[in-house]
């Protein structure tokens, strides 16, 4: 009698076993079929992003390639946006990151509407003024239009340069240097000529800024989308930054012209194709440039 009990509570519990391992199968099958269906939905998520952001980059080209004279709104902020461009395509694929980018898209769409509407505007103001007057007084006044339009433009800029409270990076540029045995250093557009990058840019000199140690961070990639230098990583707070080299400097209240060095780590030439260069200040992107090596 307490056999055929025993032998009925082991069976008992070898069913409840079974049946607990069944379920969890099924639950840890369910797991990892919805967490492949969220990676597949942030991928396809990041593509969306970067198309749309691509076509607003392609708006900008044929609004400047309309224009007569270069309106320096169109290229500030078709530039800002092949920034972004560039720094999706090598960011982490998480909700926080594509979250962070999804924003910067819908302020660049509503900056878009204003400067192609301000962009449209010039132009009617031009064809009415062509019509209305004779060719010399429209040349005199179309000249005095543009100047005034860049006055204001540079006006603006400086206003929200001279109130913004974070440092920027102005006149970014990158090139190959070869470096001789005496440590002089002589540019080059040749890839295998290239001992080390240089990337150069001035720090504008902002009276919100207190001065002191700061440091801004620069993001190096190459043609095949690598990114060069220390390539390390920093968080601030759920934004993860990859970069080439920080950039540390004493600032002091006046422009400062830097210069970073990027060596190659490698024991082959630099790549030949074009190289972006993107400047952050923390995770905000502030200033972005490309060069190439033949």
């Amino acid at each position: 009698m307490t056999n055929n009990t025993a032998n009925t509570g082991l069976k008992v519990a070898l069913g409840i076993a079974i049946v607990l391992f069944i379920g969890l199968s099924i639950f840890s099958s369910s797991l990892y079929k919805n967490s492949k269906e969220t990676e597949k939905q942030l991928t396809e998520e990041k593509a969306t992003v970067l198309k749309d952001l691509t076509a607003m980059s392609a708006q900008y080209e044929v609004a400047m390639g309309e224009s007569r004279v270069a309106n320096q709104n169109l290229v500030e902020a078709k530039a800002r946006i092949d920034g972004l461009i560039d720094s999706l395509k090598v960011s982490e694929t998480n909700i926080k990151s594509l979250w962070r980018y999804k924003s910067k898209y819908i302020a660049l769409q509503k900056e878009m509407d204003i400067v192609l509407a301000e962009n449209d505007e010039l132009k009617v103001r031009n064809v009415l003024l062509s019509s209305s007057l004779d060719s010399t007084k429209v040349r005199l006044e179309e000249r005095t239009m543009f100047t005034d339009s860049l006055l204001m433009q540079n006006t603006e800029l400086a206003n929200v340069v001279e109130n913004a409270s974070v440092l920027n990076a102005l006149n970014l540029k990158g090139f190959g240097v070869i470096e001789r045995s005496s440590g002089k250093l002589i540019p080059t557009e040749r890839a295998r000529r290239s001992d080390k990058l240089r990337i150069c840019f001035t720090v504008a000199k902002n009276k919100l800024v207190k001065a002191g140690d700061k440091e801004l961070y620069v993001q190096v990639i190459d043609p095949k989308n690598n990114i060069l230098g220390a390539n390390e990583q920093i968080t601030f707070g759920e934004d993860i930054l990859n970069y080439s080299v920080i950039s540390k400097f004493n600032y002091e209240d006046v422009n400062l012209d830097i210069c970073e060095f990027i060596i190659n780590k490698t024991d082959n030439d630099f790549e030949e194709g074009r190289y972006r260069v993107n400047v952050f200040n923390g995770a905000d992107l502030v200033s972005s440039s490309q060069f190439i090596l033949k």
